[in-house]
């Protein structure tokens, strides 16, 4: 019997290790690739169906010169079919040579099919910044 927390935090590494590389086939490995897979980026609308997902990573990795991310993971929840993990991402991206810094909170949830667990959901907010 595999471990479901430890491989669904793999399946959530390997996700952000796609985006750190931009990584389109990785990251397409990663996501259910059905219609009701739903990713929101910080400050977007929902996106609805794998293809409609993978052209928004694609433009996004296309507009992006390099990207850093540290994820912290604050929360973890596995059943056998459903688990979600609530992250704070740190990002710098350089986009025409300029630099951006963002933190966002996100939650993933993975569905677990076929012994393997893949992305359906991805819900990125942006994180208010407090002033001093």
């Amino acid at each position: 019997m595999t471990n479901n927390r430890a491989d669904v935090l793999a399946a959530n590494e390997a996700f952000y290790r796609a985006f750190k590389q931009r990584d389109i086939q990785a990251m397409s490995w990663v996501w259910f690739q059905g219609e009701g897979s739903i990713c929101v980026h910080p400050g977007g609308k929902a996106i609805a169906g794998w293809e409609n997902i993978r052209n928004s990573w694609e433009r996004i990795f296309g507009n992006t010169n390099d990207l850093e991310i540290e994820v912290e993971v604050v929360a973890v929840e596995v059943t056998e079919a459903v688990a979600y993990v609530v992250v704070v991402e740190n990002i710098m991206q350089i986009v025409g040579g300029r630099r951006f810094y963002a933190q966002s909170v996100a939650t993933n949830i993975f569905r677990n099919m076929a012994q393997k667990w893949v992305l359906v959901h991805h819900h990125g907010s942006p994180r208010q910044q407090r002033k001093p």
